[in-house]
């Protein structure tokens, strides 16, 4: 088996909490040949998507962790199976990305996520799909109703739609402190859209990921608690990971939504829960594999390879 990643760079990983990495070594495990390239190396030439890709091998040190072979040039048909990991912002470059990658596709590669299913699911704006499960929502510029909103629910979160880890994201409370200028910031004086939530109390004990494999649910979630001082309880705006079995409203959405998502797809996906509410769909590089696989023994990488294994 022939597989390719589209990765941010390898410089960048953290083999000790990075999922991408579960990936590649469970797929070195089943002896699979691994290789690697980033946004910047795709290329479409006559009518052909083709990528200058690495092959790597992984070692056993954690400081030098693969060995890498001389770049060449393929066709993304001659993989198995291409996984897009490449992690936010989604901006144009992302959305070219996703155009090729959907060439690739009508030119025989398999590839995982869906490229139009990417496409299609902003990460922010893909719950409103699922409104029986949202909190209040409003996705607008408008800063007139953006500030009724506030002035309706008193206690609100403002974020922009297409960041990741916490990026961008602010608490205004019933003071309104800070209201107007942050709309300002966050819309760019109305040229940008922006969602707005009425603040969930229970963040306190913590953001919910649950991970959903090929339509099925794992049955442990990362409960991703915020520091001290923090709205934020995302692991890289500095909070703390505790695995635990799912709740019961947690099965009850992430059984709802996995066989859906996973028909118009999406192998992979990360739902975020606060109390009872979805928050977000995350589609693009969902995380947690590691932790899970640290503290309860649940090998996600292996569940995941399996599903994928299923799926080509």
């Amino acid at each position: 088996m022939k597989i390719a990643f589209l990765i941010d760079p390898l410089r960048t990983f953290k083999v000790h909490k990075d999922s991408t990495y579960a990936m590649m070594a469970e797929a070195a495990k089943r002896n699979y040949s691994i290789y690697v390239f980033e946004q910047k190396d795709l290329s479409l030439e006559n009518g052909i998507v083709t990528a200058n890709v690495v092959r790597i091998v992984l070692t056993e040190n954690d400081e030098n962790w693969y060995c890498i072979s001389a770049s060449l040039t393929l066709c993304l048909s001659d993989f198995d199976a291409i996984l897009m990991r490449k992690d936010p912002p989604f901006d144009m470059e992302y959305a070219y990305s996703t155009h090729l990658l959907e060439l690739a596709e009508m030119q025989g590669a398999k590839v995982f996520n869906r490229p139009r299913a990417i496409r299609d699911f902003n990460e922010k704006l893909a719950i409103s799909q699922f409104s029986k499960y949202i909190s209040p929502t409003l996705v607008t510029r408008d800063s007139t109703r953006l500030g009724a909103f506030h002035a309706e629910h008193k206690d609100i979160i403002l974020k922009p739609l297409d960041n990741m880890g916490g990026a961008g994201v602010f608490r205004v409370r019933s003071d309104g402190l800070n209201l107007g200028s942050i709309i300002e910031v966050l819309t760019d004086n109305g040229h940008r859209t922006i969602m707005a939530q009425r603040f969930i109390p229970e963040i306190s004990k913590g953001d919910r990921r649950i991970l959903l494999i090929g339509g099925k649910v794992v049955p442990f979630t990362v409960i991703r608690i915020p520091k001290d001082g923090e709205v934020r309880a995302n692991l890289a705006a500095g909070g703390t990971a505790v695995v635990k079995p799912l709740t019961k409203r947690d099965w009850e959405i992430s059984e709802t939504l996995g066989p859906i998502l996973f028909q118009r797809g999406l192998l992979l996906v990360g739902i975020d829960v606060i109390g009872e509410y979805l928050t977000e769909i995350n589609v693009t590089s969902p995380t947690c594999f590691q932790e899970i696989n640290q503290q309860v023994n649940f090998d996600v990488a292996k569940m995941l390879i399996d599903a994928l294994e299923l799926a080509i």
